[in-house]
């Protein structure tokens, strides 16, 4: 079902979008500001604007915070990934070129949309990589250090969650969490590795987590809460 898009005088224009999978009230905000809203069908429109009224700060700090990130990308400027360097370049033409860790990423201007794609596109191919090569180790290691077992792993690019475990013990991990710092990285790992043995968020989910991160789980989980699943 398309959402309805319903203007707000600070924000702008939020979507809003019913899900029969929601359980409760999400506000997510995109690279270029706009903000989504999913929410269980039982939820008024009424209810969920309140919901977006009362969380209006928060909204407002995290569109501030995709403009400054949209901001930072300009000639000469760079960012470190895991295991590159990626340096954005201005030129007459879109162009990829590496050498030995260092990637260049050339574009004719750094505000058209063409221009934004072209980047995200190459940090996506970037994070996959390494994410491939980086996560199913570490989610190996964190497994036989705690005792936990899982069926599989697939890395994919999801803009909903950092990382899911299904009924059957299968794990998927979200490549943009190349972004994150190596705390973070094991926390969300640890937090998949203990759905293989609870499926839900209650307290003895948060108390086995807690038992395997010194009693830090909701400080980390608070913490991813700072970073965007995307890549812009």
């Amino acid at each position: 079902m398309p959402g309805k898009v319903v203007q707000f005088e600070k924000i702008g224009g939020v979507t809003f979008f019913r899900n029969r999978r929601s359980k409760s009230v999400k506000i997510s905000v995109k690279p270029d500001k706009s903000v989504l809203v999913s929410y269980p069908f039982y939820c008024s429109s009424r209810e969920v604007a309140a919901f977006i009224d009362n969380n209006e700060s928060w909204i407002l700090a995290q569109q501030k915070k995709m403009e400054q990130r949209r901001d930072k990308l300009s000639s000469d400027s760079k960012i470190e990934t895991k295991l590159h360097t990626v340096q954005f370049l201005q030129g007459n033409n879109f162009d990829v070129s590496t050498k030995e860790n260092r990637i260049n990423i050339t574009v004719p201007d750094f505000e058209s949309e063409k221009s934004q794609k072209f980047i995200e596109e190459v940090l996506i191919q970037i994070y996959r990589v390494e994410a491939k090569k980086l996560l199913p180790p570490k989610l190996d290691k964190l497994s036989s250090e705690f005792g936990f077992r899982y069926n599989k792993v697939t890395i994919r690019n999801n803009k909903r969650n950092w990382g899911s475990c299904s009924n059957k013990n299968n794990i998927s991990l979200n490549l943009q969490m190349m972004k994150l710092p190596d705390e973070l990285i094991d926390y969300i790992l640890l937090h998949e590795l203990v759905h293989t043995e609870i499926k839900n968020h209650g307290a003895g989910f948060w108390e086995k987590l807690n038992s395997i991160t010194n009693n830090r789980a909701r400080e980390l989980a608070k913490q991813v809460k700072q970073y965007s699943t995307y890549t812009l």
